[in-house]
């Protein structure tokens, strides 16, 4: 399968106040590195695993869980396969503002 984004939707096309984007992936190990926003990111996990670090903290993320990240918070995560990981990423902003810190 590799990697696919579902879908991005950013909500200034739709007359929202948030942004998503849609993800589906099986390669172990990929995700986005270190960044942040300067608004609230909420992770939604359908199904699969990914370890996510969230400032300084690190946890595992899994289906049916919600991670919320705060405004200016460095964040990433990686997939832990094989299994399909597959989430909802919801920016709260109507379009996507991203600082890559690696």
């Amino acid at each position: 399968m590799s990697t696919e984004t579902l879908g991005n939707v950013e909500g200034r096309d739709i007359g929202s106040g948030v942004s998503i984007i849609r993800e589906r992936t099986d390669v172990d190990g990929s995700g986005p590195r270190l960044h942040q926003h300067p608004y609230r990111e909420t992770f939604v996990v359908i199904r699969g695993r990914a370890k996510f670090t969230i400032g300084d903290t690190e946890r595992e993320g899994g289906t049916g869980d919600i991670l919320v990240v705060p405004a200016d918070t460095p964040h990433k995560f990686a997939v832990i396969g094989p299994e399909v990981y597959e989430a909802v990423h919801i920016h709260e902003s109507d379009h996507f503002i991203t600082e890559w810190l690696e």
